[in-house]
């Protein structure tokens, strides 16, 4: 029962009203997440989001939390400064009764909650062209927004997480060490990522020679990040902030096509049903451009198609270094998970391969329209 898993941590935050019940999310990779319901006093209902952060992912929850708060309030008090309202539009923390922003139950596990944002859904797919857009837009205003913030203020939570040379050495060690001795008659899957070894590299290199700036960065740029409006249908508010960090700007662009533009689940086994679809593809950078257009760098601009390619690459290497290393990092629920998750993004890098003239003839012409 879901109850008897969280009672205790819930009385250590500040919620309004009587616990009526809970329900426990199915999607995401890494935390555990409980949705809150609460009944008022005048009858009406409220509701939360409840998270047990993983401290296998997160090794320092507090630095988490603390680059969350920080980079909300910031992102209110701008909205707020130019006279925008900021309800259901940026992530609110529930604090505890200690006043802090995070609970650490008997256990040692930590905890954190928010608001939850009313009248809005967070797709796990693109389920109409048109959000996708809206996701490109609200990622790119989340950036925007963010562009002032003092970046060297922020904690790398999870450090060097898209250096791709420093992935590609952990890739070299899971082989080496073998830990859940599963290498064997993964020949093929090795060769496919050392030679594309070089290609990972060449966005590190640039921010290595100041040739891209960093940036604060949402780094996990998922279609469900973001909360569409349920009427409206626009985006609303950017949500699981835990990996916000000094980046680039190209991570979240090419992560954000990987995942939404791709044909098929992120762990669809079927790898003929798994491609690029450039309609989508083109909705979503029409609306990242409509934000940062002015922004980006020419450098930045003209690498943004390369970062698709580099972030599909990195992921599906990361799956396969966790299936290695025996499933520590992401959630899996059969044995071979995140086997089958590394052959889908394997399959999505050789047709996005496939289609890179077209990725680079779409963007120039949606960079060049803006000018």
């Amino acid at each position: 029962m879901v109850y008897n898993r969280i009672k205790n941590v819930l009385r250590a935050f500040r919620f309004a009203g009587r616990y009526n019940h809970a329900e426990e999310f199915s999607s995401g990779n890494v935390n555990n997440t409980y949705h809150l319901y609460y009944d008022l006093t005048d009858g009406s209902t409220t509701e939360y989001v409840l998270q047990q952060i993983n401290t296998y992912a997160f090794k320092n929850p507090e630095e988490v939390m603390c680059n969350i708060v920080r980079v909300t309030e910031y992102l209110r008090s701008t909205m707020e400064a130019a006279g925008e309202s900021t309800d259901n539009r940026v992530l609110t923390c529930i604090p505890t009764l200690k006043g802090e922003y995070m609970h650490r139950d008997g256990e040692g596990n930590y905890w954190r909650a928010y608001c939850y944002i009313h009248d809005a859904i967070a797709y796990d797919r693109v389920e109409r062209p048109e959000h996708f857009y809206e996701a490109g837009r609200a990622f790119g205003e989340f950036q925007r927004i963010l562009s002032d913030f003092p970046v060297s203020e922020l904690y790398d939570t999870i450090p060097y997480f898209h250096d791709t040379r420093r992935r590609f050495y952990a890739f070299v060690a899971a082989i080496a060490n073998d830990k859940a001795g599963r290498a064997g008659g993964l020949e093929a899957e090795i060769d496919f990522f050392f030679d594309r070894r070089k290609m990972m590299s060449e966005i590190v290199k640039r921010i290595d020679t100041g040739e891209i700036p960093l940036r604060v960065t949402h780094n996990d740029t998922k279609i469900n990040n973001i909360m569409i409006d349920e009427h409206t249908g626009r985006a609303v508010c950017v949500i699981d902030l835990d990996t916000v960090m000094a980046g680039s700007a190209l991570y979240d662009y090419g992560d954000a096509i990987r995942y939404g533009a791709c044909t098929a689940a992120e762990d669809e086994p079927d790898v003929t049903k798994i491609g690029l679809d450039l309609e989508l593809f083109r909705e979503f950078t029409a609306g990242f451009l409509s934000e940062v257009g002015d922004l980006l760098t020419e450098e930045e601009l003209a690498c943004l198609p390369l970062s698709i390619k580099v972030m599909t690459c990195e992921l599906a290497m990361r799956f396969l270094t966790d299936y290695l290393d025996g499933d520590l990092y992401f959630k899996v629920n059969s044995p071979d998970h995140n086997l089958i998750r590394a052959h889908a993004q394997m399959r999505l890098l050789e047709d996005i391969e496939e289609k890179y003239e077209s990725i680079c003839r779409i963007t120039q012409g949606l960079i060049a329209a803006r000018h």
